[in-house]
């Protein structure tokens, strides 16, 4: 979904490839993490400068899954945030696959 801020000085437009590689980023700088094909697995809904944030990812075997599953969370908001200027209502991770590293 493309993200658009209309203001007075003009209109800026965020594709949907811009933010999925916002998300995919944010979520892959989390250590022994990384995004499960993010073209079938990530899913982003926007509504009135609001966004809810669906994922799947791989963690490395070892790993704490929920402090994993968190700090992606954590991430992930705080970089569409600051870089979009979005509210983010929910960011929902699954971790579908576990990676042996």
């Amino acid at each position: 979904m493309t993200y658009v801020v209309r203001e007075e000085g003009g209109t800026i437009t965020v594709t949907d490839g811009t933010l999925t590689q916002i998300v995919v980023q944010a979520a892959e700088g989390v250590e022994g993490t990384r995004v499960r094909r993010a073209r079938r697995k990530l899913a982003l809904e926007i509504e009135d400068a609001q966004v809810r944030v669906e994922l799947e990812v791989a963690v490395a075997y070892g790993k704490v899954l929920p402090d994993v599953a968190h700090e992606v969370q954590a991430q992930v908001s705080s970089a569409l945030a600051r870089m979009c200027g979005l509210d983010v209502r929910a960011v929902d991770v699954t971790v579908g696959e576990l990676d042996r590293r």
